[in-house]
């Protein structure tokens, strides 16, 4: 009779596969780690390059003045009013509209061709360089529509931009809801809508809340189709939504980071300090609303 390997002895086999396969998951782990650790340290050194340059030039004249030629009484007032007025609009637009979109493609449209075409040409226009909305904005809003070269024009420019975005985020939320949700509401005689509007979208809103982030976070630092529709680099006034001139916060930091003086590249890192600061309090907002939401929620 055989002698039986004993489960000790099998352990402490040399095994050259295994041992390669050992090897290669530790070397491709380490190589993980260092390829996070040189990512983290290239964005503190660039955190700490625009912070050692723009802190000083952070006061309250620099939010309350406007553009200037002498950087010691240049602001930020017309741009940031500008970068406000154009994230409103793109809210109020794009979320309804993407959030709806995302129901009736999820939960009314069902399993059809057409369907499936369009959830692809969506994830296909999410990847679509942001130039070529502002081509499309040029043509359709400031010249077809006739708005002309206003926030408005701009807004709706990066409204399309951002809506596949939010569009995708939200289906992938809603599909994330279990179906017995569903049928817990229709067991309970809801109509569709009923258990769209109290079953899915309560359990989907932080998802759809994490997509709404990443939307926004791409509209406020967008700079190239809004040049396309009419954005200025020198704006001294508030601008209108209704009415032509208009400036944003990125446009107003390559403007100043293109000229040759080093002190406005220092109002271009104060500027850049200023966009930050508002994308951590957007992004504080949803994570709070998101919060919120997941406490009521029951799988």
């Amino acid at each position: 009779m055989g002698t039986a390997v004993t489960p000790a002895a099998q352990a402490g086999r040399w095994e050259p596969a295994l041992m390669r396969r050992r090897l290669s998951g530790t070397l491709f782990y380490g190589a993980c780690l260092a390829a996070i650790a040189l990512l983290l340290l290239t964005l503190i050194l660039l955190l700490w390059d625009v912070l050692s340059q723009g802190l000083p030039w952070l006061d309250t004249g620099f939010l309350t003045g406007g553009p200037s030629r002498k950087t010691e009484i240049a602001g930020i007032f017309p741009a940031l009013i500008g970068s406000l007025e154009m994230s409103v609009l793109v809210g109020i637009m794009a979320f309804p509209t993407g959030v709806a979109a995302a129901i009736y493609l999820t939960e009314y449209a069902g399993a059809s061709r057409l369907t499936s075409m369009l959830r692809t040409n969506i994830s296909n226009l999410s990847g679509v360089p942001s130039v070529i909305y502002g081509i499309l904005g040029l043509a359709l809003f400031v010249r077809i529509a006739g708005f002309g070269f206003t926030v408005i024009s701009g807004a709706l420019t990066v409204t399309l931009l951002i809506l596949p975005v939010v569009i995708i985020a939200s289906i992938e939320a809603i599909k994330a809801v279990p179906d017995a949700q569903r049928e817990g509401a229709y067991a309970l005689g809801a109509s569709r809508w009923q258990m769209v509007r109290q079953a899915v979208l309560p359990a989907a809103a932080p998802g759809i809340m994490t997509g709404i982030i990443l939307a926004m976070a791409r509209a406020i630092g967008e700079t190239a189709p809004l040049i396309l529709v009419g954005a200025f680099t020198f704006v001294t006034f508030v601008p209108q939504p209704f009415s032509g001139g208009y400036t944003v916060l990125p446009i107003q930091v390559y403007d100043w980071a293109t000229r040759p003086q080093a002190d406005f590249h220092g109002l271009a890192a104060a500027a850049i300090i200023v966009i930050l600061v508002l994308m951590l309090i957007l992004n504080a907002l949803a994570l709070f609303v998101r919060a919120r939401l997941s406490r009521h929620i029951q799988w």
